[in-house]
């Protein structure tokens, strides 16, 4: 399976600007720059698309391995902080934070624990990064 993203870009670092998009549509030309990365500006960025990335795979991943413990969650959520950081004259993505809230009737803590670790250590996602990756993870009555 091969899925495609595109980016196009026009001028200088800091006065230029791009779009981005996804084979599936869901970005179609979106809006990036210097302002949407390192300010405020409309748009998107690498890192956030990132987060998203890595929390949708993360969350699809336990999803897995609740059921393969017997477990179906009620609701999932999932939030992945990204830390793009300056290293000498350029940046890295040095760390990912994932934040999840789980309602999963009838879960053990320990099962839980356990089947969250997993999606982290092994999702795709997690697997590419080169990243401190951590987890908070929030079982929910």
């Amino acid at each position: 399976m091969k899925r495609t993203g595109n980016a196009v870009w026009s001028g200088g670092i800091k006065d230029g600007k791009g779009n981005i998009s996804t084979q599936s549509g869901a970005l179609d030309n979106t809006q990036y720059g210097f302002n949407t990365r390192f300010e405020d500006g409309p748009g998107t960025n690498p890192e956030e698309l990132i987060g998203a990335a890595h929390a949708g795979c993360f969350t699809m991943a336990l999803s897995g391995q609740l059921g393969k413990a017997g477990m179906t969650a009620e609701q999932l959520s999932t939030s992945a902080e990204v830390s793009l950081d300056k290293v000498g004259d350029g940046f890295t993505i040095s760390a990912v934070h994932l934040t999840l809230r789980a309602r999963i009737p009838g879960a053990s803590q320990e099962a839980f624990e356990a089947a969250a670790l997993e999606a982290k250590e092994n999702c795709p996602v997690s697997k590419l990064l080169n990243a401190v990756i951590t987890l908070d993870a929030h079982l929910e009555a």
